[in-house]
């Protein structure tokens, strides 16, 4: 995404340097959250798939 900022900053593509910046902002804030969860990381049992053949 910093590579796609600085084309369209090359570019003269202002609203999409604008539009570019926010998403990574969010991006960064998301991921950030994401290691500041304690301990909401746990495996999900799903099951076994079950196929027409097996019914």
């Amino acid at each position: 995404m910093i590579a796609r900022i600085a084309e369209a900053e090359t570019e003269g593509w202002l609203g999409e340097v604008v539009g570019l910046r926010v998403s990574l902002a969010d991006a960064e804030d998301k991921l950030r959250r994401l290691d500041q969860s304690p301990g909401q990381h746990t495996a999900v049992d799903l099951g076994v798939p079950i196929t027409r053949g097996d019914r």
